[in-house]
């Protein structure tokens, strides 16, 4: 009907057919069904068309008054959402399996790119950041999925996990089949996903030591307190360390990590755009100063 609206006013500022159709440019014929469909659709008679050529009714004033309104509304609804620059509040839920230190660099990108936002972040396991999204507490989730379902979630990238111990339990096949590992708290992603392989192979997921701290955590397995779960691209960083890769499970673990986003963003759609774009770097490890060849 916005279109109706605007020949309608179009019509009372020329007060003809023929200059109105030149203006937009639309045929004749056409303007005319745009106006008819208008009256059509209030149930009023916006035209007298005894006259030559048709003059506004009286409610067709009431009616051009109103329209002008509806106008300028849409028109600064337009306004609002191509703001060029985001700004205000961003409430970001950032997965516990993400949030490493090594993410800085990335999330200050974003920051540098929209100086007038305010990014808020939250770290949490998947499930609790995907409830808090769907109740309208967080713009955008970066969450993980072992190949659960999250209504609306779009995939922008795959996070590998592998098997890691110190480089004595590695060298020593009877104290690795012994060995328990070292985990994250209920409810971890991967920890789910981990006791997932073992249940198909018939074994039971035995914890040696379960800590959320992620530095902690290979800390207790250099250690040779058990075994572990790394990213892949963190192992060349870690052999100095003492911690190597074991193939204890038959192959690596892999998890989709997923974005929740608002559909209602306006202008922070571009902020979400960024947001999507710097993971992608991190989890195909790549650092952020990397990508931008520094």
């Amino acid at each position: 009907m916005i279109e109706e609206l605007r020949t309608f006013v179009l019509f009372a500022e020329e007060g003809s057919v023929q200059k109105v159709a030149q203006r937009l440019p639309l045929t004749q014929p056409a303007v005319s069904r745009q106006i008819q469909r208008l009256e059509q659709a209030l149930g009023v008679q916006l035209l007298d068309r005894r006259q030559k050529p048709p003059k506004l009714t009286p409610m067709g004033h009431e009616v051009l008054t109103r329209s002008r309104d509806i106008l300028d509304a849409v028109n600064d609804l337009k306004a609002i959402a191509t703001v060029a620059e985001p700004e205000g509040v961003f409430r970001l839920g950032l997965v516990n399996g993400l949030a490493h230190d090594r993410l800085a660099g990335n999330i200050a990108a974003v920051i540098a790119r929209f100086p007038r936002l305010s990014l808020r972040l939250t770290s949490g396991w998947s499930s609790e950041l995907a409830e808090q999204h769907r109740l309208g507490r967080l713009e955008a989730a970066i969450i993980l999925s072992d190949g659960s379902r999250f209504y609306g979630a779009e995939r922008i990238g795959r996070e590998e996990l592998v098997v890691v111990g110190s480089r004595d339990s590695a060298a020593s096949s009877a104290r690795q089949a012994l060995t328990g590992w070292v985990l994250s708290p209920e409810p971890c992603d991967a920890r789910r996903s981990l006791a997932a392989r073992l249940a198909q192979q018939n074994r039971p997921l035995v914890v040696a030591a379960e800590i959320e701290h992620a530095g902690l955590q290979m800390a207790l397995v250099r250690e040779g307190l058990g075994l572990g779960l790394m990213p892949k691209r963190f192992i060349e960083r870690h052999r100095h360390d003492g911690i190597v890769e074991i193939d204890a499970i038959g192959g690596s673990l892999n998890l989709d990590v997923l974005m929740l986003r608002s559909p209602h963003l306006g202008p922070m759609t571009k902020v979400a755009d960024t947001i999507a774009a710097e993971i992608q770097n991190f989890v195909a490890g790549q650092d952020a100063t990397e990508q931008r060849g520094h």
